[in-house]
């Protein structure tokens, strides 16, 4: 289980506390958990017909970020309540941003409870980055009035960056074989 922060520069409304977990990981799937305390207002983004979409993170949306051990390269998965996502690699640093090819659709599902929600997505292993190595696990959270929020296991800059090289502050193993 790992807490996330939010960026002191952009504080949440009601948002209290957001936990990120890998719950599973085998020769299918990549499955992950994001659990968000004081949801009540929280902002989630109507179905819109799941397929790739860019700038999710314009409100509520979940990401994870993997780069395998010994390189500078990574990869960013973007993925909404809506059912909407998008992959991408990157050379280093937000260098050579281009699409991931996938070899079928990531799937995700919020649940909504009275004060908390839960988010729950699987990423087809085979559209995963060979072996383990850092993984980066945040979430921006929209909330009734307009607020923006922005949650990382770390933040290390004046504004929040996801991208950045400290937030990638968890290890993703290398999956059992198969």
């Amino acid at each position: 289980m790992h807490p996330l922060q939010p960026h002191p520069s952009v504080p949440p409304a009601a948002v209290t506390a957001i936990t990120a977990r890998i719950v599973g990981r085998d020769a299918q799937w990549l499955r992950l958990r994001w659990r968000i305390e004081g949801a009540q207002g929280l902002v989630v983004p109507a179905f819109s017909g799941k397929g790739r979409a860019d700038e999710l993170w314009r409100t509520t949306c979940f990401e994870a970020f993997l780069k395998p051990s010994g390189g500078e390269a990574y990869t960013e998965f973007n993925l909404s309540p809506s059912e909407r996502w998008n992959a991408y690699d990157f050379d280093g640093y937000r260098l050579g941003m281009r699409e991931r090819a996938m070899p079928r659709e990531p799937e995700c599902a919020l649940r909504h409870g009275s004060t908390f929600a839960i988010f729950d997505a699987a990423i087809p292993a085979a559209g995963l980055p060979e072996g383990g190595g850092t993984l980066g696990l945040s979430a921006v959270i929209e909330e009734a009035g307009g607020t923006v929020s922005y949650w990382a296991l770390a933040h290390p800059e004046d504004k929040p960056d996801f991208h950045a090289p400290a937030c990638f502050a968890a290890t993703l193993p290398a999956a059992p074989a198969a």
